[in-house]
């Protein structure tokens, strides 16, 4: 099924599908009342996406006990296709000492090597996917929805 910019749209099924061929997702959060993006490696565990962050980071301060986003996208080298993932989930700490011995067996290293990592968990409550199959044109190859200034047309490649 297609939006009405011509995007496949993607079911339920299709973006988990897709979230879970990728390692690499972007978080987005509110940091000290402003708009904040960090990527973040992750894994799905139990329906939901867990990251791995230290304890001291504006990340942790940032999604913990917040709705928050999570992006994942993955696209051609030529930027003609690809696919765009968002989900949205209240973010909490794992805390069950069980859970937790689960998740210290995923590939979820943390990059600044801090010992005092937590692990955050976000439930896919809402997900929502688009496909964009090839660019409508040679002029533009952005998936930001702008008029094209000589024609007044907009593109969504």
């Amino acid at each position: 099924m297609s939006d009405s910019f011509g995007l496949e749209t993607l079911d339920r099924e299709q973006c988990l599908s897709l979230l879970a061929s990728a390692g690499l997702g972007r978080v987005v959060f509110t940091s000290r009342a402003l708009p904040a993006i960090q990527p973040a490696r992750f894994v799905i565990h139990r329906g939901a996406i867990v990251v791995r962050t230290p304890s001291q980071s504006a990340l942790f301060a940032g999604v913990l006990d917040s709705v928050v986003a999570f992006a994942v996208d993955g696209f051609a080298a030529d930027l003609t296709s690809g696919w765009y993932i968002t989900v949205l989930g209240r973010a909490v700490e794992v805390r069950d000492p069980i859970v937790i011995a689960e998740l210290e067996t995923l590939p979820l290293g943390c990059w600044t090597g801090q010992t005092d990592a937590r692990y955050l968990r976000i439930p896919i409550e809402t997900v929502t996917g688009r496909r964009i199959l090839g660019a409508c044109s040679n002029e533009a190859l952005s998936v930001i929805d702008a008029p094209d200034e000589l024609s007044g047309r907009v593109c969504h490649s």
